[in-house]
């Protein structure tokens, strides 16, 4: 017996094959996305029933793979909520380079632009739905939102501000925007929700150029 051996994906018996016979280990190609498949699952998952009320039995059955296979890949629920939340988050690694581009005087607008860009593109919107839902409702969920925060964004984003307390300054800065992220995608607080992107912009950059700037 061949020890190691990662589990495999439940397979519909085909055409004649006895319906209580599961095949071995499942082919090449199909195990190589297997990975992204369940991470899909989860974020999904993540996404509309929040940290707490998902499990990791839930996520195998979304991705239409065995729960081992869940645990070999990833280990704990806490482990695939942290893989899937750092690959929806990617696009966030950008904003240092929207703060460094162009004039200091422009970096509030830039920075805010984006993010609310982020936010209106429904691909990254789901993901983003399921990383601050289950941050909120769950202790061990905001941890791992905090230490992705702390550690893939705030931190290169204080290290372009070359003013005192800079990393208190960029908490600043994501706080405004997280929280009106929130009022307007996950909580939708009128008139907020619907109001016009370009004037939710006008009013909040000029805060996140105070944060950022002003000596």
């Amino acid at each position: 017996m061949t020890k190691n051996t990662p589990p495999t994906e439940s397979t519909p018996p085909s055409p004649g094959e006895p319906a209580g016979r599961r095949r071995g280990r499942p082919p090449r190609t199909e195990s190589a996305g297997t990975r992204d498949r369940i991470l899909t699952a989860a974020r999904g998952e993540f996404s509309e029933r929040g940290y707490e009320k998902t499990s990791v039995r839930g996520i195998a059955k979304a991705a239409g793979v065995d729960s081992a296979l869940v645990h070999h890949y990833f280990g704990t629920k806490e482990q695939v909520f942290e893989a899937a939340i750092a690959v929806a988050f990617a696009p966030a690694l950008d904003a240092p380079v929207a703060v460094a581009d162009g004039p200091l005087e422009g970096v509030g607008e830039r920075l805010t632009r984006f993010v609310f860009g982020v936010w209106e593109n429904p691909t990254t919107r789901t993901p983003l739905l399921a990383i601050v839902r289950s941050a909120v409702n769950n202790d061990t969920a905001a941890a791992v939102f905090r230490r992705l925060i702390a550690a893939q964004l705030l931190r290169r984003i204080a290290a372009q501000v070359d003013l005192p307390d800079p990393e208190l300054r960029a908490e600043l800065a994501a706080a405004q925007l997280v929280g009106t992220a929130m009022m307007r995608y996950v909580i939708k607080l009128e008139p907020l929700a619907s109001a016009d992107l370009e004037q939710i912009i006008a009013r909040v950059a000029p805060v996140v150029q105070h944060h950022l700037t002003d000596r």
